[in-house]
């Protein structure tokens, strides 16, 4: 029995996740990062590693991919993946909340290149489903729908079953989402997140069932538990089976600023319904046998830029995404080092390109890394981050000749709309330095969803701590968990240089 849970924690929302042979793997939402959807890999479903991305280049071709003309992302971009393997094929489908268009990736080794489509049609949060010699796609909010698509063009089929399967009544904050289908043991099963406005208000895990695709659908409420956390309930995401017959849900909790977190279950099927614990919380429970006993997982983060290919080429670790599509004759890196030089103005690490970010981790992490900025021009910032929308940045500028260290920080309660933030944030401290190399450190602390961050930073032998804290906030704006970045930008003359060398992260266990 275990109390392992969370069992990823890193923000990883709306997994979706499968068994191939004697490999798990999962799917999660990336939006606004590249490369996008991140495909990790596990053989106990408890150790999991980065294994691939979906795409590395541009999916909808925006500006708002590249942060260019004062446009962005933020909060859009790939959303609500499905993950699938029939017939010696791996298949990805999810919308683009950028653009409303729907893309599907197949591979049949999803270490490698995935090829990518697009499909006519808007599926929100949707689900495929391998019916023999039939393909369904079941999606959609508070109205759930089923439609079956062409087998081979994922075009909707002509004739072919489009329905609403049931429609949420309830009195709710959100209603269904996040579909999952799966037909066991005669049953076709639909997962959806739910919110009913009854106390407590929380996230709850619904599950539907008929025995034909078209329905009458029942209904039954699989979770209702926020772990300790108040508000933070657990849902959406997907089961599977082990080797042995054995299944498991795969589901994210709310978690503050750390974002969305995916929490392992022990599911019992009694009198045809999936069930989790008693009364839908979730209990400990049997963990399956690993299949690869002798597999070394590599870590969800890394303290290194680079490594080297089998082939000697380098590349940078799969650890590490962009803030949104990167401009590649902007940056270069080795394994220690990474350098960014500025080819456009900002007004904040927001706006920036090439930012270079990791996932934090609960309950709490550091990070720290040697900034030299003596290739600043005037007024550029660069330095280490905290990426939200209420972000937190500890930055090296240059004003005047004079090398400054600088805590800036967007409030929760800055007027930001929409996604678009082109203000400059507020300068907490500002401290002269002799040095334009410094090093800089910052330390979260998300226990209790505190969500507080500290700073500090070394010009000699040891860290100097600023007096200011700051604290974090999951908005729907950004709509993600808080990331560590290094970053550059220029707020007067573009072509400025920044080079980040010795990286170190560090996390609590």
């Amino acid at each position: 029995m275990t109390t392992i849970n969370p069992i990823i924690r890193q923000d990883y929302p709306d997994p979706d996740i499968i068994r191939v042979g004697d490999t798990y793997y999962l799917l999660s939402t990336t939006m606004h990062f590249f490369p996008g959807g991140s495909l990790l890999a596990s053989h106990d479903l408890v150790n999991w590693e980065i294994i691939n991305y979906l795409y590395t280049d541009a999916l909808d071709s925006v500006p708002g991919e590249s942060l260019v003309y004062e446009q962005n992302i933020y909060s859009h971009g790939m959303w609500a993946p499905t993950l699938r393997y029939h017939n010696g094929t791996f298949y990805a489908l999810f919308i683009s909340i950028a653009s409303g268009r729907t893309f599907i990736f197949t591979a049949t080794d999803p270490a490698r290149t995935w090829k990518r489509t697009t499909v006519k049609g808007t599926y929100h949060d949707a689900s495929l489903l391998f019916d023999d010699d039939k393909v369904y796609v079941v999606y959609g909010n508070r109205e759930i729908k089923i439609t079956e698509l062409d087998p081979v063009t994922f075009e909707q089929k002509k004739k072919g079953l489009n329905i609403t399967a049931f429609t949420d009544t309830h009195n709710v904050g959100l209603g269904y989402e996040g579909s999952h289908i799966y037909k066991i043991n005669g049953y076709y099963y639909i997962f959806n997140i739910h919110w009913p406005k009854t106390d407590p208000a929380i996230r709850t895990q619904v599950v539907h069932r008929a025995k034909k695709i078209e329905g009458p659908y029942e209904e039954f409420e699989m979770i209702r538990d926020d772990t300790d956390l108040p508000g933070m309930g657990v849902a959406q995401g997907g089961i599977v089976d082990d080797p042995c017959g054995n299944w498991y849900g795969f589901f994210f909790r709310d978690n503050g600023a750390c974002g969305r977190i995916p929490m392992l279950t022990g599911i019992t099927f009694k009198n045809g319904w999936p069930t989790v614990g008693k009364n839908g919380k979730i209990a400990p429970f049997k963990l399956p046998a690993s299949t690869k006993p002798s597999h070394r997982y590599a870590p969800l983060f890394t303290s290194a830029f680079g490594e080297k290919t089998r082939k000697g080429e380098l590349r940078l670790r799969k650890q590490w995404q962009f803030n949104h599509l990167p401009d590649c004759d902007a940056f270069s890196f080795t394994e220690d080092t990474f350098t960014i030089r500025t080819k456009s103005l900002s007004c904040n690490v927001c706006e920036a390109r090439n930012t270079l970010t990791q996932r934090t981790f609960f309950p709490g992490c550091s990070a720290e890394v040697t900034v030299d900025a003596t290739a600043l021009n005037e007024f550029d910032h660069a330095g280490l981050c905290v990426l939200q929308s209420n972000y937190c940045e500890l930055s090296i500028t240059k004003e005047f000749g004079t090398f400054y260290l600088c805590l800036i920080t967007r409030d929760p309660e800055d007027n930001v709309r929409e996604r678009f933030d082109c203000l400059p944030g507020k300068v907490e401290e500002k401290i002269r330095l002799s040095s334009p190399v410094v090093r800089l450190r910052i330390d979260i602390d998300f226990t209790d969803l505190k969500d507080i961050c500290t700073f500090s930073y070394k010009t000699g032998r040891r860290f100097e701590k600023l007096g200011c804290t700051h604290h974090l906030r999951f908005t729907l704006d950004h709509f993600c968990g808080a990331r560590f970045g290094v970053f550059a930008y220029s707020a007067l003359i573009a072509g400025g240089t920044a080079v980040f060398s010795d990286f170190k992260y560090s996390k609590e266990d």
